[in-house]
C-alpha cells in the first residue's frame, strides 16, 4: 500500500527509524492488522500517541505521530507530522488518486445518507461500488472509507458531513470527487452557522476537491437556495438540477402512492419513463432522481438506473417500517430537522390506520429553536394525535393545543411512554422521530414488549 518514505513525502513529515512497507491503515490498536500503519489521532478522551508502543506490539509496521520528533519510543519507523488528522487526510487523497474509480460526493442538510444509499443502489448495478458506512462522514471517518479502495472498485459514493465552515472543503479535497450532489439547504447547524446563506456556503465547499471545471454539481432544483445557483456561486462547473418542478433537468410527475413504495414518471431529455422506489415517501423519489443524474454521469443507461431503484435499502434507524403485533411502527430516529419532520409526517399520513406521531426535540437550532418547533404545527393535519418528548417541544404543544389537536408532551421519557401505551390500539400506525440525541428508540423499547 505505502512505504514509510512515501508517507513522509506525502505528509511533509520527518521519518525516523528507517523504512517499512505498510499494507493497511488503522487508528485503533484493538483492531490493528499486521504490517499496518498506525495513525496516532488525538481525540477528546484519548491521545493516540500514547498507544504507538502498543500498536507496534500488536503488529504495526510504522506510525504517524504529531509529537515532537524523536519523542516516541518504539522500534518501528515513525513519521512525525504537525497534525495527525491533516496527515491522514493527505494520505487518503494520495491513496484515492492511485485508482481511476468514479467518485461521487454527497452532502446536504437533510437526506444525504438516504441519497447516498440510493446512489449506491444505482451504481452497484454496474460497478463494484464503495460507500460510506455508518456515520463515517467526517475528517476521521472519510479517510477510513477511502483506504478501503482497491483495484476492483469501479465507483464510490462518499458522504460528507459538517458542523461549520471549512470542514466539507477538507473532505472534498481528500476524496477528489468526479461529481457532487447537494440534497438541500435546511436548518441543521443553524446554531453554529447562524444563517442558511452560510449553510449554503459550507455545502458548496464540496466543489473544492473537484478539479475539472466541467465536473457536474447535481442539486435539488426545488430547494429555495439551490435553485438560484449560477456561475457566481459555482464557477464553470456544470449544474444539473432534479426535483418535482418541470423546469429541472430530470423531474418526477404522475406520483402515485402504492403499497410499500412510490410509483412515478421520470422525465429526462424529452423521454418519459415508468419508475418505482420500494419505500414510502416522496422524498425518496427525490433521492432516486439524484441517483439517476449520477448514474447518467457515470455512463449508465436509463433502464439500468431505473431498474436499480428497486434494490435500495435504508441504513441505520432511517424510516424503518415494521409490524409490532397488529401495530405498524415507523422508526426514524437517526436525526431530525423541520424538513425531515415534514417528510416523516407525510409518510405517516399515507398509511392506513389511526396515525400517532411521537416526536422528540430537534437539536442544534440555536435561537431559532422555539420558532422552528412551533412551526411544525403547520403539519398538524398529517397525524391524528401527537406525543411530544423534550423541553423544546413545549412550543409545538402550545400551537397544537390552540388548534384543538390531541397532544401530550413531557420531558420525562418514562412518563410519556406510559401515556403512549395507554393510548395505543389495534391497527394504529406510530411514527417515532427525533434528533439522535433524544434517543427516541428508547421509547420504542419501553413500549415494545406490550405491542
Amino acid at each position: 500500500m505505502f512505504t514509510a518514505k512515501e508517507i513522509e513525502n506525502v505528509t511533509g513529515g520527518k521519518l525516523y527509524n528507517g523504512d517499512a512497507v505498510v499494507t493497511s491503515v488503522s487508528t485503533d490498536t484493538r483492531t490493528i492488522e499486521k504490517d499496518a500503519l498506525f495513525i496516532a489521532i488525538n481525540g477528546e478522551r484519548f491521545d493516540g500517541n500514547d498507544y504507538i508502543g502498543q500498536a507496534a506490539q500488536n503488529g504495526a509496521a510504522a506510525a504517524i505521530s504529531d509529537r515532537l520528533p524523536g519523542s516516541v519510543r518504539a522500534d518501528i519507523p515513525i513519521i512525525y507530522v504537525e497534525d495527525a488528522r491533516t496527515a491522514q487526510l493527505a494520505l487518503a487523497r494520495h491513496y484515492r488518486d492511485k485508482f481511476s474509480v468514479k467518485l461521487c460526493g454527497v452532502t446536504g442538510s437533510v437526506g444525504k445518507t438516504s441519497t447516498k444509499d440510493m446512489i449506491y443502489a444505482v451504481l452497484a448495478a454496474k460497478y463494484r461500488t464503495l460507500k460510506t458506512e455508518g456515520n463515517f462522514n467526517n475528517d476521521i471517518g472519510l479517510p477510513r472509507t477511502l483506504f478501503r479502495l482497491d483495484e476492483e472498485y469501479g465507483a464510490a459514493v462518499i458522504e460528507m458531513g459538517m458542523s461549520g465552515l471549512g470542514e466539507i472543503s477538507v473532505l472534498s479535497k481528500a476524496s477528489h470527487p468526479d461529481c457532487a450532489v447537494i440534497t438541500n439547504i435546511g436548518w441543521c447547524h443553524i446554531e453554529n452557522l447562524k444563517t442558511r446563506e452560510n449553510i449554503l456556503k459550507a455545502k458548496l465547499e464540496i466543489l473544492d476537491g473537484m478539479d475539472s471545471e466541467n465536473a457536474p454539481l447535481i442539486v435539488c432544483g426545488d430547494d429555495e437556495y439551490l435553485s438560484g445557483l449560477n456561475m457566481e456561486n459555482i464557477g464553470a462547473h456544470r449544474l444539473v438540477k432534479y426535483g418535482f418542478n418541470a423546469e429541472n433537468d430530470v423531474y418526477a410527475s404522475n406520483i402515485e402512492h402504492i403499497d410499500g413504495g412510490e410509483r412515478f414518471t421520470l422525465n429526462y431529455r424529452g423521454g418519459k419513463y415508468a419508475a418505482r422506489v420500494p419505500v414510502v415517501g416522496e422524498h425518496h423519489i427525490l433521492n432516486a432522481l439524484a441517483a439517476f443524474a449520477v448514474g447518467i454521469e457515470f455512463g449508465m443507461s436509463v433502464h439500468e438506473i431505473i431498474s436499480a431503484f428497486m434494490s435500495y435499502r435504508a441504513s441505520g434507524m432511517r424510516q424503518k417500517i415494521e409490524k409490532r403485533g397488529d401495530v405498524t411502527v415507523i422508526l426514524d430516529c437517526y436525526n431530525a430537522s423541520p424538513t425531515s419532520m415534514k417528510s416523516a409526517l407525510n409518510v405517516l399520513s399515507t398509511m392506513n390506520g389511526r396515525k400517532i406521531a411521537v416526536l422528540g426535540d430537534m437539536l442544534e437550532l440555536g435561537e431559532k429553536s422555539r420558532e422552528l418547533h412551533a412551526g411544525l404545527a403547520e403539519f398538524s393535519g398529517l397525524a391524528d394525535e401527537f406525543f411530544l418528548y423534550g423541553e423544546e417541544m413545549t412550543a409545538l404543544r402550545d400551537e397544537l393545543s390552540k388548534k384543538g389537536v390531541r397532544v401530550t408532551q413531557s420531558a420525562d421519557k418514562e412518563k410519556l411512554s406510559e401515556e403512549l401505551l395507554k393510548e395505543i390500539k389495534s391497527g394504529d400506525v406510530i411514527l417515532f422521530k427525533g434528533s439522535r440525541g433524544m434517543k427516541m428508540e428508547e421509547i420504542v423499547e419501553k413500549i415494545g414488549e406490550n405491542l
